[in-house]
């Protein structure tokens, strides 16, 4: 008896990291992420919040760990992080309205949120050194 064969000539195993991404991919992939490090972080910044009004000495103490160039990075980040995911949200908002929802639109949207987001990581970067 003959071996069945297929006549389907697409790829069984997909090799994601060959694949051409567009911007608007990208922006939505990092979107997320951004969204997950600030999940992440979220608990330490409640702490720090708790650190900084239990007393005088706690917040003394916050304030001389947070003047490090470690404590600086990782706020850096986070600030950097919360400016990208509001960036991107409100990206996804003004589409939500209709805005920008063509593939054009898409990647013009796409650009300015990454510009921004390089703007004001530097903004952070100034205001904290």
């Amino acid at each position: 008896m003959k071996p069945l064969v297929s006549k389907d000539k697409r790829p069984v195993n997909l090799d994601i990291g060959s694949m051409k991404l567009p911007i608007t991919a990208y922006v939505s992939i990092s979107h997320r992420l951004s969204g997950v490090f600030l999940f992440i972080v979220s608990g330490l910044l409640v702490w720090a919040l708790d650190q900084s009004l239990a007393s005088e000495q706690t917040f003394n103490a916050l304030a001389a760990t947070l003047s490090g160039p470690l404590a600086k990075v990782i706020m850096w980040a986070v600030a950097t992080a919360m400016s990208y995911h509001a960036l991107s949200g409100i990206k996804h908002i003004i589409m939500d309205f209709g805005v920008g929802e063509t593939m054009e639109g898409g990647v013009r949207g796409a650009q300015i949120v990454i510009t921004l987001a390089v703007v004001l990581a530097v903004v952070w970067g100034i205001l904290l050194w």
